[in-house]
């Protein structure tokens, strides 16, 4: 009988992950992660636990074990859907905790990311008495990671600004996850469908609102599409939900796109102008390539987060910052000129690389 219990667990123990990764619900939570994988993959025994939204497709597309919990939102706002959501996070807790039973044990590092998705599986992992570490990629916190924090055994921050929001103990600056392309001067050529970016390319202008897309940065460029492309190549990430509508604009100045991957970073260093929302992810990039752009950051975002995202690029490489109540009376063509014009602010870019400092301190806590 010893020795079949002792085979059980050496089988249960081979099937355990090192580290589970969580996050999700926006690309900007679930990117940091991908970033992540590139060096731990191969590495480490490695899982993911997340919903049905975009953490799905982009951890799938790495071939890694995903496993699907029911998710509901976290809401800052009196509604009746926070009822209803209440049991589907209370459903989560559950199906996390079945997952991490049969899928970890005390030495699996459980490293969260942020988006309502990460709380069932926080909780579920204190339960159990896993360890958790959590990184906040913004200026301003997620309620998410504000409640994972609590929980947490370190907590990584790519502000400096964002340590106040947690507790002190426990926090660190780590920077946010880059991808080394980012370090490098070198860039490929791209190509689309007929279409080649190159140093013989007329000046590229690139808009981009973000994985899902914006309907407000998509209009404001439909209505002035027509000026934009006497002077550019214009690439216009559109995102999926709205790939149909613009398909039918494409001409050999134009060219929009659903989603646009790792490619990305070439776009961005081809790119004689760039106007985007202003996610963490794209703020610190463009940053840390030293890139000034025009950022017209999500109003909706919570805690306006994008505008505070966009305010540092402004304060450290002296990129413009439109808000949305501004595009009504906005003079898109001047703007763009007189972004062009102007000189370059003398502030050098940050260049840490949080990745680095991640995948040692990962490293650590599982070596």
């Amino acid at each position: 009988m010893y020795s079949i219990n002792f085979h059980d667990k050496i089988l249960i123990m081979s099937e355990t992950y090192e580290v589970i990764f969580t996050g999700g619900g926006s690309g900007g939570h679930v990117m940091p992660t991908v970033t992540l994988l590139h060096d731990l993959k191969g590495k480490y025994r490695i899982g993911y636990i997340g919903g049905k939204g975009i953490e799905k497709e982009l951890i799938g597309a790495l071939d890694l074990p995903f496993h699907e919990i029911t998710t509901g939102k976290l809401r800052r706002y009196l509604s009746f859907e926070n009822l209803i959501d209440m049991f589907k996070v209370v459903k989560g807790i559950f199906d996390a905790f079945l997952i991490l039973l049969r899928k970890s044990n005390r030495k699996t590092l459980i490293f969260s990311t942020g988006g309502f998705v990460t709380v069932p599986v926080v909780l579920a992992a204190w339960i159990l008495q896993r360890r958790i570490y959590v990184h906040e990629q913004t200026t301003q916190v997620g309620l998410a990671n504000k409640i994972a924090s609590k929980f947490a055994k370190k907590v990584f921050v790519s502000y400096e600004d964002s340590l106040k929001y947690f507790p002190k103990e426990k926090s660190e600056i780590s920077g946010y996850p880059l991808r080394d392309s980012l370090f490098s001067n070198e860039k490929s050529e791209i190509h689309y469908d007929g279409f080649s970016i190159n140093e013989t390319t007329r000046p590229l202008l690139f808009i981009t609102g973000g994985g899902n897309g914006s309907k407000l940065v998509n209009d404001l460029i439909k209505e002035n599409l027509s000026k934009l492309t006497e002077k550019y190549f214009v690439v216009h990430q559109v995102g999926k939900g709205f790939i149909g509508e613009y398909e039918g604009l494409k001409t050999d100045r134009y060219y929009p796109v659903a989603f646009i991957g790792p490619e990305i970073i070439d776009l961005y260093k081809w790119a004689d102008v760039i106007i985007s929302r202003a996610g963490a992810g794209t703020v610190c990039e463009l940053v840390a390539l030293n890139k000034r752009s025009i950022f017209i950051p999500l109003k909706i975002a919570q805690k306006n987060e994008q505008f505070h995202n966009a305010k540092e690029a402004e304060k450290k490489i002296g990129s413009f910052v439109v808000s949305e109540d501004d595009l009504e009376n906005l003079d898109l063509l001047e703007l763009i000129s007189r972004f062009e014009t102007e000189e370059k602010s003398p502030l050098v870019a940050n260049t840490v690389n949080g990745k680095d400092i991640l995948i040692k301190k990962i490293s650590e806590a599982i070596d």
